[in-house]
């Protein structure tokens, strides 16, 4: 008997009113965000007014199984929203893309049982997710008894479920990752999310402490095919989650780029008596023309290698991890592309950008935080060049 909750679909069918519906979801919040943008830099994480909106938007369903209300969207459809919140503000876009796998996974891997349980009624909870298999579970009548600390949990102090990975320690045999799903009571929150950027995530480490947790929390994340949803939950990883890394990282180059074109329109820096507004200097023209270049060839490279791991994964097959490898080097590229564009920005801002209530010293320091994680660092070139040389022992997630 299938226990999972009935739930009518919170979004169209239908790609392009699915795309403008959500979209719209993105506009609906604008305000809400950039008016509680200094309450989470102040808190180090979201105000609950956006997390309200969030959820009330339905945004963070944009990765979970339309058999459970979500929008199941495509990579380049993710792309697309994660992109446009970004822009908006860095902190809620990344919130956003990691709240989205912290539900859209467990929602698609999980046994029935435990998504019965944790989406009561059909209601759909807040989720993070720290997949990282830095804990140990050890194997215990029913489950399992989890135990570590984890680091860069994005968005736990609003989240209702927790994702964390561990290794399976079996006498004799070799440890094998698995992930485990426990209330976010379970969890211990530490108080060390003090950094230079994206502060309003609130990334703080968690840890637990000799933690039950039943086998129907659990799926092996190496192995266990998707109980619901499509071809979105084929992509394998880094596949699943590379795509928004990039969206948020090209996002917030695009802000950045849109924040100084509107400052150069009556900014005006020289030594001359009547100084021309920046924007009238062809070296700033330069600047703007050959960023966008930039920012749209980076992601329309990420969306063609994301086309041809949609094309595996439509037909059954996890992306080979040659196509993993492009995938995670493209999002590193893009990272990149987007952090440089975001710098250049913020020079041209000029001594208005190093105040505190210029967004571009926030976009600046948001990007080069980002551009820390360990999906798009930088031997992501070298696994990638690996793969294109066929050399032994080539790894996407190495």
């Amino acid at each position: 008997m299938d226990a999972r909750p009935e739930v009518k679909p919170r979004f169209p069918a239908d790609r392009p009113a699915k795309r403008a519906a959500l979209l719209a979801a993105v506009e609906s919040i604008r305000e809400t965000v950039l008016a509680h943008a200094d309450e989470a830099e102040a808190h180090g994480t979201l105000a609950r007014p956006v997390v309200d909106a969030l959820v009330g938007s339905g945004l963070l369903r944009l990765k979970l199984p339309a058999a459970l209300g979500g929008a199941e969207a495509d990579p380049a459809l993710q792309f697309d929203v994660i992109e446009a919140l970004s822009a908006i503000d860095p902190s809620t876009g990344w919130c956003l893309m990691i709240g989205g796998s912290g539900i859209g996974l467990p929602g698609a891997f999980l046994s029935d049982e435990a998504v019965a349980e944790m989406f009561e009624g059909g209601r759909v909870p807040t989720g993070a997710i720290i997949p990282l298999p830095v804990g140990e579970a050890r194997p215990v009548q029913g489950g399992y008894r989890v135990t570590g600390r984890w680091p860069f949990v994005s968005g736990v102090p609003h989240a209702e479920w927790v994702t964390v990975g561990a290794r399976v320690i079996r006498d004799g045999e070799p440890p094998k990752p698995r992930l485990f799903v426990v209330r976010a009571e379970s969890v211990l929150l530490h108080d060390n999310w003090h950094v230079a950027g994206l502060k309003g995530t609130g990334s703080c480490d968690v840890s637990l402490a000799d933690v039950f947790v039943p086998e129907a929390f659990t799926w092996d994340r190496l192995g266990t095919p998707a109980r619901r949803g499509g071809v979105l939950y084929r992509l394998g990883h880094p596949g699943f989650v590379a795509n928004e890394h990039a969206a948020f990282a090209i996002g917030v180059g695009r802000g950045a780029l849109d924040a100084v074109m509107a400052l150069a329109k009556s900014k005006r820096r020289s030594f001359a008596a009547s100084p021309s507004a920046i924007e009238e200097r062809a070296v700033f023209q330069r600047f703007v023309g050959l960023a966008d270049m930039r920012l749209r060839s980076a992601r329309s490279l990420v969306l063609e290698i994301y086309d041809e791991a949609w094309s595996f994964a439509s037909q059954g097959e996890v992306p080979p991890p040659r196509v993993q490898a492009a995938i995670r080097g493209v999002t590193a590229f893009a990272t990149e592309v987007a952090a440089e564009v975001t710098t250049e920005a913020f020079r041209f801002g000029g001594g208005e950008a190093a105040f505190v209530g210029s967004r571009l010293q926030r976009y600046l320091r948001d990007i080069n935080v980002g551009a820390q994680h360990l999906m798009v660092s930088a031997i992501a070139y070298e696994n990638h060049g690996q793969f294109l040389m066929g050399l032994p022992g080539a790894d996407p997630l190495r």
